[in-house]
């Protein structure tokens, strides 16, 4: 006998079996038209606050400069003769970036890493390439890109455009933040010359 058999022998035994009572539903179709919009916005949203978080650098607007405007920039706490050697190229330029050639997105990201691959590799004095952007439809459209995203990471302390033999303005030089484990050495070291 198969368990098939034992159960029907089962049921007999019991005197029969009454069906339960089933309550009556109606079937609802779901919307989908609704549901994909609602699925799609949100994953718009999701992605969005993604791009957000993996760059944080703006996108939408960027105010425009010149192909013959000086970039410059420097945060408080900046010294003054830190700033004039940095204007001055007197910093060895220990990284470069050249952006020729860049879309506007692809220049935002290769910004942002650059600058991080910096600081994780302890270097202090960057330079990015842009170009002047002479003669185009937009002139000077990632020299304006560069001069807004900038100030906006917090490991870059100050930039200016660049000396004639690095570029002049078709580039810019970058200070960029110590990385907190230089910071820890330096701070290691004066503690023991202090001693």
């Amino acid at each position: 006998m198969n368990d098939s058999d034992l159960f029907q022998d089962a049921l007999c035994q019991l005197g029969g079996v009454e069906p339960l009572a089933q309550e009556r539903r109606v079937a609802l179709k779901k919307d989908r038209r609704h549901a994909d919009l609602n699925q799609r916005a949100r994953r718009e949203a999701a992605e969005r606050e993604t791009a957000q978080e993996l760059n944080p650098l703006a996108g939408e607007f960027v105010e425009p400069v010149q192909p013959w405007d000086l970039l410059e920039f420097k945060r408080d706490g900046v010294q003054h003769g830190v700033y004039r050697n940095l204007r001055l190229g007197k910093y060895p330029v220990d990284a470069r970036l050249d952006l020729h050639r860049h879309t506007v997105e692809m220049a935002r990201r290769a910004v942002l890493e650059f600058v991080r691959d910096c600081v994780e590799a302890d270097i202090r004095c960057a330079l990015i390439t842009h170009g002047k952007g002479e003669g185009r439809k937009q002139p000077a459209l990632l020299k304006s890109c560069v001069n807004t995203w900038l100030p906006q990471l917090h490991e870059v302390l100050a930039f200016h455009s660049a000396q004639k033999q690095h570029g002049g303005l078709g580039a810019t030089y970058v200070l960029l933040r110590k990385s907190e484990r230089k910071r820890q050495e330096n701070l290691e070291q004066h503690q023991r010359r202090n001693r």
